[in-house]
């Protein structure tokens, strides 16, 4: 009974000293065996792996392409015109014996903090380099590069392989950007008061030559109206001239009927007259003055 106890807890020592032999390494990932704080073995290929057991520790790391945010910093270009960035970079672990001995137990987040300063100091050292206006153009593609192939040095050092660098946002800050607008509002208001005085100037020169032509049309028209009263005049009298001439006593009597008619309506002013005034010839007799002479 107590060989059959042993020969189990024998048994069962030996398998777990058997399983804490093997490990196993996905293939998302890469281990080291640690041996009293120092790299034993390096595993990278997926699959089952050996240690020694109760002595060897198993450190694994992500072998996928990691993302690393920087956060907002301002830069100052060439034209020493301020902006604040925001990046980020795409970077992996290649090295893990390195990255072990660079950053200890700290692991990803001792390295991320020292890569996030890489790239700090990259993105100001490129960035201080060009103008503004190179920045904020759609096109900063080399920049971004420049910056990416200043980090991959410095991070080999980390066991890091940077893989790509972006800019994300390039804006002026606060005070800055309000100063800008305040610029930019003066810049436009100026151009608009431009724009307003020039219109006002093309309407002045609009009207002034609307002003000469009305002059020039009615003094046109008003000389054409003179020469053609002037005619009308000349040939009405004309007619009366004829028609004096065909008979002198019709146009006498119809002279005075139109004297009469002018004269002897409603709101007319009155008129004081001698009862045996030639102007009451036709009234006094249907003949009128030849016909009174003949009585």
């Amino acid at each position: 009974m107590n060989r059959s106890v042993i020969s189990l807890v024998v048994l069962a020592a030996l398998v777990f000293a058997g399983l804490s032999a093997v490990f196993i390494v996905d293939e998302r990932e890469k281990a080291l065996v640690m041996r009293f704080g120092r790299v034993v073995n390096v595993q990278e290929a997926p699959g089952l792996a050996l240690k020694m057991p109760f002595v060897d520790e198993v450190v694994k790391y992500d072998d996928r392409i990691l993302s690393l945010e920087v956060g907002p910093l301002e830069v100052t270009p060439l034209d020493d015109r301020r902006l604040v960035v925001d990046a980020f970079a795409r970077y992996r672990i290649t090295d893990v014996r390195r990255f072990r001995e660079a950053v200890g137990v700290g692991n990803i987040g001792a390295a991320e903090s020292r890569l996030d300063n890489i790239m700090r100091d990259q993105t100001r050292e490129v960035l201080g380099t060009v103008s503004s206006n190179d920045i904020l153009s759609s096109d900063r593609a080399a920049l971004m590069l420049r910056i990416r192939n200043g980090a991959i040095a410095q991070a080999e050092g980390l066991g890091l392989e940077v893989i790509d660098v972006r800019l994300k946002r390039t804006d002026l800050p606060q005070a800055n950007l309000e100063a800008t607008f305040a610029r930019m509002r003066a810049e436009r208001e100026r151009e608009a008061a431009d724009e307003i005085a020039r219109g006002e100037e093309a309407a002045q020169r609009v009207r002034a030559q609307a002003d000469r032509t009305e002059v020039e049309l009615v003094s046109e028209a008003e000389r054409e109206a003179e020469v053609i009263r002037g005619e009308a005049d000349a040939q009405r009298n004309s007619i009366f001239a004829e028609a004096y001439g065909a008979d002198p006593e019709f146009f006498e009597f119809y002279r005075s009927l139109t004297a009469y008619s002018r004269s002897l309506q409603a709101g007319n002013s009155s008129l004081v007259l001698s009862p045996d005034s030639e102007f009451f010839n036709y009234l006094k007799s249907s003949q009128g003055t030849a016909g009174a002479a003949r009585e």
